[in-house]
């Protein structure tokens, strides 16, 4: 008696066990190969021009097997959702770009572990690369910046693709082992607990954001008005029409836009229309949103609550720079410890306490324990400085001791 083929098409990968499934009813019996406790996640997606985000193939793997989930043949995966919401812990690298289209396909796992987070958390390199060869000394094979700009949505998939892909999960289960131990033995499992949750609480946030323009900061008030305005404008357009804005407009081209305003639509198309074609057809909107903000109908300010003195700026910079302090000492990228951008947000609401500082900066409890101490020392000290330069200079408005 000959036993059942298994489900999907074998392809070629060197020492691992590869399946590609395009068949909905094949979905389920392929998960039998990768039936394991802990099982490594991965998508390949297809917006690079694109809005939203968008899955193409989906790779569930463990040690020496992989099964590769066409996603743009299958809609809908009940039966992964079900696989995942079994006590299993899926594994993912980098999970904030991987959960949102899951999720678009049905997929929205009980437990889940982030082998790039734990490695931030313990000051570790992030790519995976080179988390996998340091750790577990293995290498991945292949051509990592061609494959990341590749045509996943292309069928047949080639068995080079399908090597890479594979291999960005096979090793995930080994790895998340090796990190789990080490957040342990550092004391910090708690530190990577809470940023998981909060990494996924945001999950599907718009976090897109005007003042991220590089060069934004230079700008003049009535510059960075133009900007926010045609920003917006061209946010609206890219979501209705499912396009990356970079693609529709390019963010340098929003800041010539905002430093030169067109005078009229038709140099508006010129100016951009070179290398955005699909321009014209938005280019309505756009100019009516530059000359709404150019006769002052939006305000850059709106919302952000006041002009930033060289006192806030002074203040921010220690801020930074202690932040930077405690990071370094720690082993961490300051970034983690908190973001530059939010300290601007507890310099705006005047905190009265270092404890008040950070939570208006949006910090989790552990940074907050190390942070509001050494915080508070800066932030205080920064307000005194300020106050006896005032008195020096015979200020009316400051306080004398």
């Amino acid at each position: 008696m000959t036993e059942p083929s298994s489900p999907g098409i074998t392809i070629p990968a060197g020492d691992l066990e590869v399946r590609f499934v395009d068949q909905p009813e094949d979905v389920s019996p392929s998960l039998t190969n990768v039936d394991a406790e802990v099982v490594g996640v991965d998508v390949e997606r297809a917006d690079a021009h694109r809005y939203f985000r968008r899955a193409a193939l989906i790779q569930v793997g463990v040690e020496g097997r992989c099964v590769l989930l066409d996603a743009v043949a299958i809609e809908r995966f009940p039966e992964v959702d079900g696989f995942f919401n079994s006590d299993r812990l899926m594994v993912l690298h980098a999970l904030q770009n991987d959960l949102e289209p899951l999720q678009g396909r049905g997929i929205s796992p009980e437990r889940v572990a982030d082998t790039a987070l734990a490695a931030t958390v313990l000051g570790l390199p992030t790519g995976l690369g080179s988390l996998l060869e340091d750790l577990l000394g293995v290498h991945l094979d292949g051509d990592k910046s061609a494959y990341q700009r590749a045509d996943w949505e292309a069928r047949p998939i080639e068995p080079g693709m399908a090597a890479y892909a594979a291999g960005d999960v096979v090793h995930l289960p080994a790895l998340w082992a090796e990190l789990s131990a080490r957040l342990d033995d550092a004391g910090r499992t708690h530190w990577y607990e809470q940023e998981l949750a909060a990494t996924i609480e945001q999950t599907g946030e718009d976090t897109r954001d005007w003042s991220r323009v590089k060069g934004s900061g230079r700008m003049s008030d009535r510059q960075r008005t133009i900007l926010r305005a045609v920003w917006e404008a061209r946010e609206r357009a890219a979501r209705e029409h499912d396009i990356a804005p970079n693609r529709l407009l390019h963010d340098d081209v929003l800041r010539d836009l905002a430093t030169d305003p067109p005078a009229t639509e038709a140099q508006l198309v010129r100016r951009s229309q070179r290398r955005r074609p699909q321009l014209r057809e938005h280019a309505p909107d756009l100019f009516a949103a530059i000359e709404a903000a150019r006769d002052g109908e939006v305000d850059v300010r709106s919302g952000e609550g006041r002009r930033w003195s060289d006192r806030d700026r002074a203040l921010h910079d220690a801020l930074r720079k202690r932040r930077a302090e405690v990071a370094e000492d720690l082993g961490l990228d300051a970034g983690i410890l908190c973001p530059s951008r939010a300290l601007w947000n507890a310099i705006a609401a005047e905190p009265e306490d270092g404890h008040e500082l950070c939570e208006l900066a949006g910090m989790r409890p552990w940074q907050v324990d190390l942070l509001a101490d050494p915080l508070w020392e800066v932030y205080t000290t920064q307000g005194d400085d300020e106050a006896e330069d005032s008195s020096d200079r015979g200020d009316p408005d400051a306080t004398s001791t």
